[in-house]
């Protein structure tokens, strides 16, 4: 029996065009990205974190595409790090780098047990992890000289944050597109910070990347994340545009209609006597 044509979505009526279409969007917004906050510039060593995710492969993809025609030469090194997570498949990562023809490192730290070891039951794993992790790539990219690291958040992931740190922190904070690390050694940048999710997953899907799951954490049940993300894809049905709207705002802060003391002088404020008479004078 054949498909009817009116059941098929756009994916299986054409899916070259799509992925074509979809190429062209990522590529654009990530040269946004770059050319907005100074990610890339000429002669940088860029270290892609690849963890085996959708983000992670796109974020390879792209960068790989912008390389062949960006108007300046910069260097492309992709890193996995295997951390041992029981019936992780440690074969797929490197035969797919090495087909790619990409220069590229496998770590092995067993973070596993030691992340085990350290989170109490119930708790979820990711913040240990996360530094664990952190501090392994750090390390490494001083020493191959890589002067960039490259990591595949998006749009989502930096307004998952936002609520997260509000929500349980009371901090308004999120991830930042550009971020010098504490000790001032590493530059890390966020290349898919204007793509959704949604976009990356459909790109993933046409491009058939052998996806390797997180079992460690994207499991866990009580993940705080999860719930913010369940959140924002019913305000993304309810109100397409809000989550956009919403990483939009990171970009425009207005630090005197807030309340931080330490960013705007409200102590000081007050009204000045030439201000008014110049304003009556006006009216």
């Amino acid at each position: 029996m054949q498909p009817n044509p009116d059941n098929l979505t756009e994916l299986d009526k054409n899916p070259q065009r799509l992925q074509a279409k979809l190429q062209k969007k990522l590529r654009r917004l990530v040269g946004r990205a770059i050319a907005d906050y100074g990610m890339i510039e000429a002669g940088d060593r860029v270290m892609v974190c690849i963890s085996g995710g959708k983000d992670s492969y796109g974020l390879l993809d792209i960068l790989l595409n912008l390389q062949r025609s960006a108007p300046v030469d910069f260097e492309l090194i992709a890193v996995n790090l295997d951390q041992k997570h029981p019936g992780f498949p440690a074969d797929v990562l490197p035969r797919y780098l090495t087909d790619l023809g990409v220069a590229f490192h496998v770590l092995e730290e067993d973070t596993y047990h030691v992340v085990q070891a350290l989170t109490a039951p119930g708790k979820t794993t990711c913040r240990v992890c996360s530094r664990l992790r952190r501090g392994i790539l750090y390390s490494f990219a001083r020493e191959i000289g890589a002067n960039k690291i490259a990591l595949g958040h998006h749009t989502d992931d930096v307004v998952e944050t936002l609520f997260l740190n509000m929500f349980h922190g009371g901090r308004l904070k999120s991830m930042p597109p550009k971020l010098k690390s504490d000790d001032g050694r590493n530059m890390v940048i966020r290349p898919l910070y204007y793509c959704r999710e949604k976009d990356l997953a459909r790109f993933a899907a046409l491009r058939k990347y052998p996806i390797i799951p997180c079992n460690l954490c994207g499991s866990q049940a009580n993940q705080q994340r999860q719930v913010i993300k369940e959140m924002l894809k019913g305000w993304d049905q309810l109100a397409p545009g809000r989550v956009e709207s919403i990483a939009r705002s990171l970009r425009y802060v207005v630090p005197a209609h807030l309340a931080d003391a330490e960013l705007f002088d409200f102590m000081g404020l007050a009204v000045n006597p030439d201000e008014l008479m110049l304003h009556e004078l006006a009216d």
